[in-house]
């Protein structure tokens, strides 16, 4: 597994699983205001995948993009002009590439990234390659992943390309019907092997689960965590949105929109003043 290793100190925002989309105007809007906090209050920002609903290749966005597409990468690349902006991809939107990322003047992150920070080692990936009790899933990802699959898909025409998301949304959406809640939550071992590769890790943070929460090791005394992101959905009930704020003070996860962070005095209080979704221990996963 291809690991990033960024030192990246003062505040760190982190987001994930925001699903951008002409469907969900709603959920846009808001999130570019989140974009427009994130170059006042934080010193970089993280979007760890399923930053788009889906995402048929770069050359869609990056010479005829719809209205909608053509507006997120505007405040994307409004971002990562005021502040270092980094991509990761997710299961939805893992066809990004460098190129988009160059156009935008953001960083494209590898699957796995090892943040240095003023709160120490923090662990940051999309979450879908932990859920290794899906092992239906897993082969499916690991075909989709090559390089030659990959190549093969973005040499088809554009109007099978959208044929070929359409079919597999749908594919998605029935199978999360149908399938045991276990499968589709990251695996306690496949955790563990994160903390065991990286000496001296204590935080890992991943989204795609859609359960944001604040879950301790017991069987590590507590000292080893594991952070949720929030998924973003402002369209529909129930209305909700967030990210995990690290900074010397230590990891948080906030709700957005909360209390306005211009009312703080510095980057670091404005993210404590947000509102906040109280950590809740776990015994385990």
């Amino acid at each position: 597994m291809s690991v990033t290793e960024l030192s990246l100190p003062g505040t760190v925002w982190v987001a994930s699983d925001i699903h951008l989309a002409r469907q969900v105007p709603e959920t846009c809007r808001v999130f570019y205001d989140f974009l427009r906090q994130a170059t006042v209050h934080a010193d970089a920002l993280i979007l760890a995948g399923d930053i788009f609903d889906a995402w048929i290749g770069d050359d869609v966005a990056l010479h005829d993009p719809e209205p909608w597409l053509a507006q997120a990468l505007q405040h994307l690349a409004a971002t990562a002009r005021a502040i270092p902006l980094y991509l990761g991809r997710g299961n939805r939107d893992f066809l990004m590439s460098t190129g988009l990322a160059n156009r935008l003047s953001a960083h494209m992150l590898d699957e796995s990234t090892l943040l240095r920070t003023d709160a120490g080692l923090v662990h940051v990936s999309h979450g879908d390659e932990l859920c290794t009790h899906d092992i239906g899933f897993q082969r499916f990802r690991k075909i989709v992943h090559h390089r030659l699959t990959q190549g093969a898909f973005l040499a088809l025409p554009l109007a099978i390309r959208k044929a070929i998301a359409r079919r597999a949304r749908k594919t998605s959406m029935h199978s999360h019907g149908t399938k045991p809640m276990y499968l589709m939550d990251v695996a306690h071992d496949a955790v563990s092997e994160v903390f065991a590769r990286h000496p001296g890790l204590t935080q890992v943070v991943h989204g795609h689960t859609h359960k944001p929460k604040h879950h301790q090791f017991p069987e590590h005394d507590n000292t080893r965590h594991r952070w949720v992101l929030p998924d973003w959905e402002f369209d529909s009930e129930p209305r909700r949105g967030g990210y995990l704020a690290i900074d010397a003070s230590g990891l948080s996860l906030h709700a957005f929109p909360g209390e306005n962070p211009s009312t703080a005095t510095n980057k670091g209080n404005a993210a404590a003043r947000l509102a906040r979704v109280a950590p809740q221990d776990a015994p385990g996963d």
